[in-house]
């Protein structure tokens, strides 16, 4: 990579026509799992390296470089308005289907540019999946909710075996395997949130990114969603952004704390403060700002 900095607009997005016209996987290295590195599977899964993002060239974070690894929980915790969600949105690029939206640096997976030209967003996404932060199923049937990512990219699969395993995965199918064709509009709101981590396990991802997962949820259905996490970290790496102290404690094994920064010109931009072991951030912080916001004196 150039010393230059590099800057990318929103780019146009890719239809399903054209993704499903593609070959599978094409620009998107293929996950640290299926390759060997030296005999090794590599650690990092994702990486930034000076991270920055702007909505109509107002910096909204900046200076991001951090390195995500391979089947661990990540939280990205931090006061409302730092950047966690759109922090977390540039590992997928989400942030393309914001019109103002731009990126400089550089966001590595598995070593390769998600923003290089070649690219084929459409991809990135199937390779790392989304769970927004209210459970947002699709007006359809349980089984076409799960369905829809695989059928949409062209996936040349066994559909029934598809709707199966996720919903297994996701901790769901013995509670709607008699019921697969009724609406997910009639399930709970937990059982919807864990048929959205369903669907996105669909289309059989590397990462999962989590946007306050748990927010809209009651204890019981945060439990069996935290549960679910510590099932899927075997099979998955996760980003989960979280605004509950105590769920960042308990089911992460690494933290960034975000903080923000107000220039002369009252623009608030999200920085990274540091970046540790869960334990550590939450015990032994390095940094005296990291310790007054996980123990409550601000923020």
């Amino acid at each position: 990579m150039s010393d230059e900095t590099t800057t990318r607009q929103a780019a146009p997005e890719t239809s399903a026509a054209e993704a499903a016209s593609r070959p599978e996987g094409a620009a998107v290295p293929r996950p640290a799992a299926e390759r060997e590195a030296g005999g090794l599977a590599e650690r990092a899964v994702l990486r930034t390296e000076g991270l920055r993002v702007l909505y109509g060239g107002v910096p909204a974070v900046r200076d991001v470089t951090i390195e995500i690894q391979r089947n661990r929980i990540t939280a990205l915790i931090g006061p409302s308005g730092c950047g966690k969600s759109t922090l977390l949105r540039c590992f997928n690029r989400m942030n393309d289907l914001i019109p103002s939206a731009a990126v400089e640096g550089s966001v590595l997976y598995h070593g390769a540019d998600l923003y290089g030209p070649k690219v084929d967003p459409v991809e990135v996404r199937k390779r790392i999946g989304m769970v927004f932060q209210k459970p947002n199923p699709f007006p359809k049937s349980i089984y076409d909710n799960v369905a829809f990512g695989p059928r949409v990219l062209g996936m040349k699969v066994n559909m029934d075996e598809v709707v199966e395993r996720s919903l297994r995965q996701a901790a769901l199918w013995d509670e709607v395997k008699d019921r697969l064709k009724e609406n997910a509009y009639g399930m709970s709101g937990g059982q919807q949130q864990r048929l959205c981590i369903a669907r996105a396990l669909a289309t059989n991802p590397d990462v999962i990114l989590m946007d306050e997962p748990c927010s809209a949820l009651d204890p019981i259905s945060t439990n069996r969603i935290e549960d679910l996490m510590f099932e899927l970290r075997d099979e998955y790496s996760i980003v989960i952004v979280t605004h509950n102290m105590q769920q960042a404690a308990r089911v992460s094994d690494m933290t960034a704390f975000l903080t923000v920064e107000v220039d002369e010109h009252d623009h608030r931009t999200g920085k990274v403060v540091e970046y540790d072991e869960t334990q550590r951030i939450f015990s032994t912080p390095k940094d005296e700002r990291t310790e007054a916001y996980v123990t409550g004196r601000f923020g």
